[in-house]
């Protein structure tokens, strides 16, 4: 299984949307929360990112927001 890695933060609704998906479809991941680890906030700028929840793995692009649509694909 791929390395599924969920960026949020405390108090967003659409991150406990995402991991909700997440193991309501049983896809185990890595949460890495910047509110309680500041630094995962600094490596999500440089890479460009505005905003969470930020969905990475292995074998595709990452998903940013609550897309239910994307998230298919990590499922199975």
């Amino acid at each position: 299984m791929n390395n599924v890695i969920v960026y949020s933060k405390n108090n967003c609704m659409q991150c406990k949307m995402t991991k909700r998906y997440l193991k309501e479809h049983n896809v185990s991941f890595e949460e890495r929360n910047i509110n309680q680890d500041p630094q995962y906030l600094d490596a999500l700028k440089q890479q460009g990112f505005k905003s969470v929840p930020v969905v990475m793995n292995s074998s595709s692009d990452p998903i940013v927001g609550f897309r239910p649509d994307s998230l298919k694909e990590l499922v199975g």
